[in-house]
């Protein structure tokens, strides 16, 4: 069945950035669905299933390089019952990246190429504004405008107390109660879904995502189980992530519940989470200030005026940990991949890591 490419967020700027390889014959197409070693990708003719080249796999330094949910790529159609091939990925425009479990250098793109990432928490024992705020941080580094979705509402006695408290934590960031026994309130999310528009639902297992993706399409595409009451966790129903169409809108990518979100990326948390903290900071004593023992520290003074809440610091602070710890691991991988290459002998290799080591 064809596809209106357009539907999926195709644009004239993509179609310039594809014209050296419509010129080798090859067609646009998007990552729907990945598994190992085979993909589901969306074209104009319709679906198919699509393997990566050769030289695109020799060519790749790490998972990074490969296909990811979302993705637009160069496409070689299949030939005599064979897979199509993927010969190259377009630049991403943007990306939701965590790290990749078991590696800390490594990264794993959960889905590329977002309008909107919509953050779920349900609001039974799921509920911590605490991890709203990390999910909040790696959405500020993706691209993508981040959305809260607050599920299943009708569990929750005072919503207006949780809703205060979830802004309080999502400076500028819209946020949306919903739940999925009231399909009505479900609607609020469509107005972020129009014609063209990619949205992706990132949250822990049992949230309720592929619940919301079910509601939105109409009918039951996305498998869900119960939850167990004991903890408000559900087993990874969703188990790879998949991108959908919406009936007459845009496209929604689907993605299994993370039990950890390990961070990506380098540098401090996102000021834009944390614009209560970043203000503060800038009337520091010192302008490189930890906010831990330094005397003349305008964010602690903060905090013991009221103003911030301790446990927001505390989070802050363990997140920057986080960012500066990633950051020395992705440069020590750099440095690796340059000697590999041959582009940096072994003792000035061993010479930069230890000066990395006394930064």
């Amino acid at each position: 069945m064809p596809i209106d490419l357009t539907a999926l967020g195709w644009t004239p700027g993509l179609a310039e950035t594809f014209a050296p390889h419509a010129a080798e014959g090859l067609i646009p197409a998007r990552v729907a669905l990945e598994h190992t070693h085979i993909y589901r990708v969306f074209t104009a003719d319709g679906e198919w299933l699509a393997r990566v080249s050769g030289r695109l796999r020799h060519q790749a330094a790490g998972r990074v390089d490969f296909p990811a949910v979302g993705d637009w790529v160069a496409l070689e159609p299949p030939v005599e019952g064979a897979d199509a091939r993927i010969r190259a990925v377009l630049p991403r425009r943007s990306r939701f990246s965590r790290r990749a479990a078991g590696d800390p250098t490594e990264e794993q793109i959960v889905a590329a190429n977002i309008d909107t990432v919509f953050l779920v928490s349900g609001l039974d024992g799921d509920y911590n504004p605490r991890r709203i705020e990390r999910y909040l941080v790696v959405a500020g580094d993706s691209g993508a405008t981040p959305v809260v979705v607050l599920n299943k509402m009708d569990l929750v006695e005072d919503l207006p107390a949780v809703l205060a408290e979830v802004l309080a934590v999502a400076p500028g960031v819209d946020v949306h109660a919903v739940s999925c026994r009231r399909p009505e309130s479900l609607d609020v999310l469509r107005r972020y879904l129009g014609h063209g528009q990619t949205g992706a639902l990132l949250g822990s297992s049992g949230v309720g995502k592929s619940s919301i993706v079910n509601q939105l399409i109409g009918h039951e595409l996305l498998r869900t189980r119960e939850v167990r009451a004991s903890d408000s966790r559900g087993r990874h129903v969703s188990t790879a992530r998949q991108l959908v169409m919406l009936p007459g809108e845009g496209v929604l990518i689907d993605t299994p519940g993370m039990r950890e979100l390990q961070l990506w990326d380098s540098g401090e948390p996102s000021g834009a989470t944390f614009t209560d903290i970043e203000e503060r900071a800038a009337d520091c004593r010192f302008r490189d200030c930890q906010h831990r023992t330094e005397p003349g520290c305008a964010v602690r003074a903060a905090v013991t005026a009221g103003e911030i809440p301790s446990i927001r610091l505390e989070n802050y602070l363990k997140l920057a940990g986080e960012h500066a710890y990633q950051a020395r691991q992705q440069d020590e991988r750099a440095l690796i991949e340059e000697k590999r290459r041959g582009k940096i002998g072994a003792k000035a290799l061993r010479k930069r890591l230890e000066d990395k080591g006394r930064g």
